[in-house]
């Protein structure tokens, strides 16, 4: 009863605070704004659901999406009769996926109250339900459980630190045992499940499923005919999703790198101000926009004058990484690096900043010698021509990055077959 009575204190007060936040937080007024007039959205959709068997999955942002994307498409694909229904908790995911073409309908989840948990539940009226990572919300799911509806958490991982293990945490483990089954990403978390005090909950491996969908995603990269042109005879260093201290890293170190190597960069920010910073920090006459390269009808005949090539815009990145030799991989200076698996999907060796910790792929990477842990440019410099100045380290290091990628795939087929008897079970409602 204390940890329900903790919970419900903490969503009222969670609720009240994104509300005052709204007045001056950009993201907190999406937030706010998106769940206005939400009931009326469901109510509009309802109607052409009516007899079909209908899946509810969860994400809570963009990053848990990719995670639940590759289960969503294998679902739509082996069973194009079924309806998904998509939520999200944050703007971030909402306002990127809301024309999301393999959802029949994509909303905000409404705040875990008991009321709106009860009333979304019995509107929705969901066959299966699939909730993607870190989403634990009380009262949805034991509204699920009164309801007898199946409930799924995949691609998972839980540490020590987390509130479930805790002295306190007895109420929290039961909040874990409402689910049909947990799909873990690996071995670690499912052993701290079953040793768990007092928890008895179904737990299978499955690995994350982003590697199923950047496999899919690399083979199905597009051509890019202006970094082509830029890449003819040259090796590219391609530099993802980079902030300004990484790009301060990459500016001292594109001074001291081989002529021979080329570099294309592809900043987290690209508003006009931001792009102008870059091409400051860089302090080189020799870089040039990708949208002013791509306008120039003989950029393959001056191509080779740049040594950079700044992309100006959003979702391009995973098709140009094909092209590369090496990736530096950003965030690695602030909250955490982006992600590296669509360049080791490629097998570029990678490099990033110090903060990295957090991400299971990139601490095996680093172990295993596929990627580098760099602290400043001179660091990034002398790891840079390790490979370099070796074929064989090379070599070594791309078939680490390529191979981790292959043997983590799979975990959609295993989540698919668990999901199976809900997805074929005759309609009752």
């Amino acid at each position: 009863m204390l940890t329900k009575a903790i919970y419900f204190v903490f969503i009222y007060l969670y609720g009240a605070a994104v509300h005052f936040a709204a007045f001056f937080n950009h993201k907190a007024a999406k937030w706010v704004a998106g769940r206005k007039n939400l009931w009326n959205q469901i109510n509009i959709a309802l109607p052409g659901m009516a007899g079909k068997k209908r899946v509810w999955v969860h994400c809570a942002s963009l990053g848990e999406f990719e995670q639940g994307r590759p289960v969503i498409e294998a679902i739509k694909k082996q069973y194009p009769d079924v309806l998904i229904l998509l939520t999200f908790f944050s703007p971030s995911g909402f306002e990127v996926r809301k024309n999301y073409p393999f959802a029949n309908a994509v909303w905000y989840l409404p705040a875990d109250t008991p009321g709106n948990a009860r009333r979304f539940v019995e509107m929705v009226n969901p066959n299966l339900v699939i909730f993607v990572k870190y989403e634990f919300w009380f009262n949805y799911l034991q509204v699920l459980q009164t309801k007898k509806v199946p409930v799924f958490l995949i691609s998972a991982v839980f540490r020590p630190e987390q509130f479930f293990f805790r002295w306190y945490g007895a109420g929290f483990r039961k909040m874990l045992e409402t689910y049909h089954t947990i799909y873990v990403q690996n071995v670690k978390s499912e052993q701290l499940l079953q040793h768990a005090k007092g928890l008895l909950v179904k737990t299978a491996v499955a690995p994350d499923t982003r590697f199923d969908r950047v496999q899919a995603a690399a083979l199905e990269a597009k051509p890019v005919a202006t970094v082509e042109q830029f890449a003819a005879g040259r090796q590219l260093f391609i530099c993802g999703s980079t902030w300004p201290r990484d790009e301060q890293l990459l500016a001292r170190f594109i001074q001291q790198a081989p002529c021979e190597v080329a570099f294309v960069i592809a900043p987290h920010r690209t508003g006009k101000q931001q792009l102008a910073e870059l091409v400051n920090t860089l302090n080189t006459t020799s870089s040039i926009l990708y949208s002013v390269a791509a306008e120039q009808p003989d950029f393959a005949h001056v191509a080779s004058g740049y040594r950079v090539l700044i992309i100006d815009n959003i979702g391009m990145l995973l098709h140009i990484y094909r092209y590369g030799s090496y990736a530096y991989i950003g965030g690695g200076f602030g909250a955490g690096i982006h992600n590296i698996l669509e360049a080791a999907v490629f097998g570029l060796p990678l490099f990033f900043g110090p903060r990295y910790a957090k991400f299971n792929e990139a601490v095996q990477l680093v172990q295993a010698g596929g990627a580098f842990r760099v602290k400043d440019a001179g660091q990034l410099v002398n790891c840079f021509r390790a490979l370099y100045g070796s074929k064989d380290a090379y070599q070594k290091a791309s078939a680490v990055c390529r191979n981790y990628v292959v043997q983590h795939t799979g975990g959609t087929t295993l989540i698919l077959r668990g999901l199976h008897p809900f997805l074929t079970a005759t309609e009752t409602a």
